[in-house]
């Protein structure tokens, strides 16, 4: 089968030839590269050329209407193949990633568990730079994408952060259309199509292997653009947990009353104007915040089959709330989610 890789690319030139080499020297040899110039002022359009003369599995073109998302459904639109996969302009493919990720599907789609084509096929990746160390952000991410590959739980964490990285995923094209593909006009666009993977049912198959050589630079798009300061993204998550979770007929807690508890808080109260709050901040206990009466986490207890949002960003404080959960009996991904 053939696989199509969308490249948008926008003034990447310094990194461009690494990329492109990445994938030219792929052991999986059926796949064509959709390369789309997004208005670079630097000289990537005549890269993407040359590669397109010396290999014809490359279309080098330029993008009509400026934008990332418009650079996708531009590239998407000259595609053949019958997967898909994206690619960012200035990262690096491992030489046997399309071959894992392939084989992967292959021995999936013919199991007896699974019908069809709806499966997304992703894995661990790894951060590099030429300009420094990587942040630790970085690395617990890293380490967290592999940690999900292993135990397979990206259902029950997809409120955490985006379990199904931009570039290191792979779909067939008709569960890729069925979702609506790169349609959609909501940033971060990678986060929301990582939604509506697991949102349409598609069974989510995650490689314990490092899949994508992810570049850090001072530059980048999560970097800089305003969409991207506020990185919890509370609204895409809470929209998404009214679609997929929520159940109106089961009480709703959320737990924690720092920051982002509240911002949570408001956000579910446009949502629906009742919910239970609870904390272990005895100096918050028994306190009216947005017409809520804040109350000791032991109410939990109290509640049948409840749904509980965990809006605490300490890591450790995390470990002992689950710790707690697991104790009284409740499921992750059933009972309860982080968001954070």
């Amino acid at each position: 089968m053939k696989i199509s890789i969308i490249l948008p690319t926008k003034d990447t030139a310094k990194y461009l030839v690494a990329c492109l080499d990445s994938i030219c020297n792929q052991t999986y040899p059926n796949w064509e590269l959709i390369a789309v110039n997004d208005g670079s002022t630097d000289h990537s359009l005549e890269i993407l050329e040359e590669y397109s003369k010396r290999d014809k599995r490359i279309n080098a073109l330029d993008n009509p209407k400026p934008g990332l998302l418009n650079a996708l459904r531009f590239g998407y639109t000259h595609s053949t193949g019958e997967i898909i996969h994206r690619m960012d302009s200035d990262d690096i493919m491992p030489l046997n990633k399309l071959e894992l990720m392939m084989t992967s599907r292959a021995s999936v789609t013919n199991s007896r568990d699974l019908e069809g084509n709806k499966i997304v096929i992703t894995g661990a990746t790894q951060y590099f730079s030429d300009e420094g160390p990587i942040g630790d952000g970085f690395k617990r991410y890293d380490k967290w994408l592999m940690q999900l590959a292993k135990t397979q739980s990206y259902r029950s964490e997809v409120y955490k952060e985006c379990v199904i990285p931009s570039n290191c995923w792979l779909v067939h094209r008709a569960d890729f259309d069925r979702i609506g593909g790169f349609e959609h006009d909501t940033f971060p666009e990678d986060y929301d199509l990582c939604f509506r993977f697991i949102a349409a049912g598609l069974k989510v198959v995650g490689l314990p292997n490092v899949l994508h050589h992810w570049r850090d630079r001072g530059d980048r798009i999560s970097r800089n653009w305003e969409v991207y300061k506020d990185n919890r993204f509370f609204e895409l998550k809470v929209n998404y947990f009214y679609q997929m979770d929520r159940d109106v007929s089961r009480p709703l807690v959320l737990w924690g009353a720092g920051k982002n508890g509240k911002d949570l808080a408001k956000l579910i109260l446009a949502k629906e104007n009742k919910f239970e709050w609870v904390c272990d901040n005895e100096k918050k206990i028994g306190k009216d915040i947005y017409g809520i009466r804040m109350k000791h986490f032991s109410t939990i207890n109290t509640l049948e089959n409840p749904q509980i949002i965990i809006a605490v960003a300490s890591p450790n404080g995390q470990v002992e709330i689950e710790t707690e959960l697991k104790q009284w009996g409740l499921e992750k991904g059933e009972n309860y989610w982080f968001f954070s």
